[in-house]
């Protein structure tokens, strides 16, 4: 009989103080490496399919993995509609500077794509414990405050969020509950911007997308390629997928990706 495997651990670190003071759930389980570090989604928490699949994957093969949610998002504390690209980095680098050792492969969905590269590289910039293996990139979404939101954004939300501070967006996910979209979510996100210059990671990356998907069209896949060294980099159409990719041979695919760098 084939032993249980026993669940990730639920931790919790604080980080900033005053307004700007947060816990972060974090779900961590030890094993092997490179580990695995899971970045998730805009609105989305470390419970979504995705992030548990990796996470089973993870302890089948005696492998670390990280996952957490982002201030304002899921189990941790915080208002989303304080956060900005710039805090849910800086609570990335803080869950990986406690939580990762030796090589790491992120694996960043949707906005977890954005936060992966600039993880990527804040850890270049480091001499700490973990290192980069590799990413896994699953529908990214780099700059998308600029590129998939502020330039598609109708004259009217555009006054609208600069006028009164937000636009509540209408929102087919979740329990389909508009959410905000703040001017400082947009103007924050400016500082982080990646797409307008090459993008040196030194390691394998492996990117999947669905030419179905209504939310990252497949050319922003395609753009971030060309930002991207040439060498060990590959890009997966998925003609039938859609944005969440959490189809059963979506996460097969995901899971053969991640085994491929590993």
């Amino acid at each position: 009989m084939t032993p249980a495997i026993p669940d990730a651990v639920l931790d919790f670190i604080d980080l900033g103080e005053g307004p700007s003071a947060r816990r972060i759930a974090v779900r961590r389980r030890a094993g092997q490496g490179p580990g695995l570090v899971w970045l998730g989604g805009f609105k989305s928490d470390m419970q979504g399919g995705k992030a548990v699949a990796l996470d089973g994957w993870a302890g089948e093969h005696g492998r670390a993995a990280v996952r957490f949610d982002y201030s304002g998002h899921g189990e941790s504390s915080g208002d989303f509609a304080d956060g900005t690209i710039g805090s849910w980095l800086g609570d990335s680098v803080a869950v990986f500077e406690r939580f990762c050792t030796g090589p790491q492969i992120l694996i960043g969905s949707s906005m977890g794509g954005w936060m992966a590269l600039l993880l990527a590289r804040e850890i270049k910039k480091r001499s700490g414990k973990a290192s980069l293996a590799g990413l896994v990139l699953i529908a990214p979404a780099p700059d998308f405050t600029e590129e998939l939101m502020w330039k598609n954004f109708s004259p009217e939300v555009k006054e609208e969020i600069e006028t009164k501070g937000f636009w509540l967006r209408p929102s087919e996910y979740g329990d389909g509950s508009p959410y905000p979209i703040t001017r400082n979510l947009i103007e924050e996100g400016r500082n982080h911007l990646v797409l307008g210059s090459a993008i040196d990671l030194g390691c394998p990356v492996r990117i999947l997308q669905g030419a179905q998907d209504p939310d990252v069209p497949w050319q922003h896949a395609f753009a971030l390629t060309h930002r991207l060294p040439a060498d060990d980099v590959v890009l997966t159409m998925i003609q039938d997928g859609d944005h969440r990719l959490s189809r059963p041979q979506d996460i097969a695919r995901i899971l053969a990706a991640v085994a491929e760098i590993a």
